[in-house]
């Protein structure tokens, strides 16, 4: 077992606690969790996990400012606030941006691996495709000001001459096992399950682009065990470096995925199509796919899941556990 201990930040939370269940798998239990445990029940994602201890996000900062934290092998850095529609630009810019600056800088320091999570949704409209080529990031039109923080991010990375010793990992429209406290971050996954068990039916939105029909809109679903074979793959290789996609390469519709969770719970579809609000409209994105080139290229040949098998997977996980979860 190896000695140093891997601090996973957002540990508590969605891709967090699968990392953690996966390196419990695989005999690591000298885990540091760092997260921000409020009020609801992201707490519930850190039953039956093994780790070492478990740090406030801000107290974990003071620590690293102070230089008082050592013995780290890792920084596996997924801590962020996630909601797109935050339009608090000073609160993403201390808590997704400038948190993120100084883990970077203290890991460097001191020798430690680190691997962060970036975001699909740098990419923007993807009318400039999603090639994880870092000589391409000034060209990048984020939508909204989560993307815009994690471009902002990948860029001052980039600059530095950082992403030669660092990794930064696009994650695409991850859904799974333990999400259940994103509130409206929710992936359609899981919303389409929980319509279906309370009224039968999945409400999707219209399409307002002329090129996709209702419910044609088009996403590069990947289940969050996939992503996290990816994650851990880039702790196992410490000489791979930069940039690098987290999807499956292959876009799907929302209308594919909800046929499928209908399918796994054996029922007859049942699709009521309602209009995006306008909020929305502006910084929506109607499709998403991974190029995988760059990916493939680093040594990662592991397939991934079809949209088919992992919804079925993910729907056995909710009639398992969700009664756990949300009781």
């Amino acid at each position: 077992m190896k000695k140093d201990r891997i601090v996973v930040t957002g540990g508590a939370g969605f891709i967090g606690s699968n990392v953690v269940s996966v390196l419990n798998e695989r005999g690591e239990d000298r885990i540091l969790i760092v997260d921000h445990l409020k009020e609801g029940i992201k707490w519930k994602n850190l039953v039956g996990l093994k780790f070492e201890d478990y740090l406030d996000k801000d107290d974990f900062l003071n620590l690293v400012e102070e230089e008082k934290i050592g013995n780290l092998r890792a920084i596996i850095h997924l801590g962020a606030c996630s909601d797109t529609t935050v339009k608090d630009l000073h609160f993403l810019y201390k808590n997704n941006y400038q948190y993120s600056q100084k883990l970077c800088l203290f890991a460097l320091k001191h020798n430690i691996r680190f691997i962060y999570a970036s975001s699909a949704a740098t990419y923007g409209d993807g009318s400039l495709g999603f090639k994880d080529d870092e000589t391409l990031l000034f060209q990048l039109k984020p939508l909204n000001p989560y993307g815009f923080y994690k471009h902002l991010f990948d860029l001052w990375a980039f600059q530095k001459g950082f992403l030669k010793f660092i990794v930064g990992l696009k994650y695409f429209n991850v859904f799974g096992d333990k999400e259940f406290h994103k509130g409206e971050m929710r992936s359609v996954a899981l919303k389409a399950y929980e319509q279906i068990k309370k009224e039968g039916k999945v409400r999707l939105f219209k399409s307002h682009h002329p090129d996709y029909e209702d419910g044609g809109q088009l996403r590069d679903f990947i289940y969050v065990k996939d992503a996290v074979k990816v994650t851990l793959f880039f702790l196992e290789h410490p000489e791979i470096n930069g940039l690098f996609n987290v999807g499956t390469g292959k876009a799907r519709s929302f209308k594919d995925l909800v046929l499928a969770v209908f399918k796994a719970l054996n029922l007859s579809p049942n699709i009521e199509y309602i209009e995006m609000p306008e909020t929305l409209r502006k910084q929506y994105q109607y499709f998403t796919q991974a190029d995988l080139t760059k990916l493939r290229k680093s040594g990662y040949n592991k397939p991934f899941r079809e949209l088919e098998e992992a919804v079925k997977e993910y729907v056995n996980f909710l009639e398992r556990e969700s009664s756990y979860f949300l009781g």
